[in-house]
């Protein structure tokens, strides 16, 4: 039985269709259409996210990360380099630990 996807996958997920005895057709994708993907595949994980909780949650959140480390590789650049730019702007601006809501300025 036939079943398009037409989807950025994890690197392994083609083996392991195989190993079910089924065919798996697979390209690689050039950069821009890899960027295209990954954005595509972050918004995806984002909506898992939204609906999930708990250690599924986690699992979502760590499916996000993966895909925030390729996109930074894009870049040439890298997860620690994206998660030290972080430091700074919380040092600058803070985080959002105190949950602070601005309702309004006058």
């Amino acid at each position: 039985m036939q079943q398009v996807f037409n989807k950025l996958v994890r690197d392994k997920i083609p083996e392991k269709i195989e190993s079910n005895g089924e065919k798996a057709y697979t390209r690689i994708l050039s950069d821009e259409e890899y960027k295209i993907e990954l954005e595509k595949k972050l918004n995806e994980e984002y909506q898992e996210v939204l609906s999930s909780s708990g250690k599924d949650r986690i699992e979502e959140l760590a499916d996000m990360l993966e895909i925030i480390k390729c996109l930074a590789a894009l870049e040439n650049s890298s997860l620690e380099e994206v998660e030290e730019v972080a430091k700074q702007k919380a040092l600058k601006r803070g985080s959002f630990d105190k949950r602070i809501f601005l309702e309004r300025t006058e």
